[in-house]
């Protein structure tokens, strides 16, 4: 089952590495990790997405939060939580290929951020299975190249 982690740790060095540790040391691979400095001086937000069983994520989930740097540890999988990622994508648009390809850009409400003769360089934010969908789609036309932020994650409001 995919696990979405929200961690509040202290913004030191080799907080990274313990945490990826933690991961590795128990076979489990990390699909996407993402760490940026919150609106407190020294603190950070990492969001972990990775996949693996209940009884594993909760023995990682207890570990991370015997981590001295660790504040917070929530499993956002059993939440309500809103869930984005952002992806760059620099695709073929040749002649007739570029107005077939702005079209799906319209439609998938991209934001075209670098013209060139013979290619686009799109910005796309949204779920996992929409920038699947649109990878998918554009693939027919020639993706040169592609960059992926990974899931960033955040509690919906109201909840206890």
């Amino acid at each position: 089952m995919r696990h979405i982690l929200s961690i509040l740790v202290e913004n030191e060095p080799g907080v990274l590495a313990r945490v990826a540790g933690l991961f590795s040391g128990r076979g489990y691979n990390i699909e996407s990790l993402n760490v940026a400095p919150t609106l407190t001086e020294g603190l950070s937000m990492m969001t972990i997405t990775t996949i693996g069983d209940e009884a594993i994520i909760e023995q990682i989930v207890k570990q991370l939060r015997k981590l001295v740097t660790t504040l917070k540890v929530v499993d956002l999988t059993d939440v309500k939580a809103v869930e984005r990622e952002m992806m760059l994508l620099r695709v073929d648009a040749e002649g007739s290929k570029r107005a077939e390809v702005l079209r799906i850009v319209d439609i998938f409400r991209c934001k075209v951020v670098d013209v060139s003769p013979d290619e686009l360089v799109l910005e796309v934010t949204g779920t996992q299975d929409k920038l699947t969908a649109l990878v998918s789609l554009l693939q027919r036309y020639g993706i040169k190249e592609v960059a992926r932020t990974g899931s960033v994650a955040m509690r919906r409001g109201m909840q206890e």
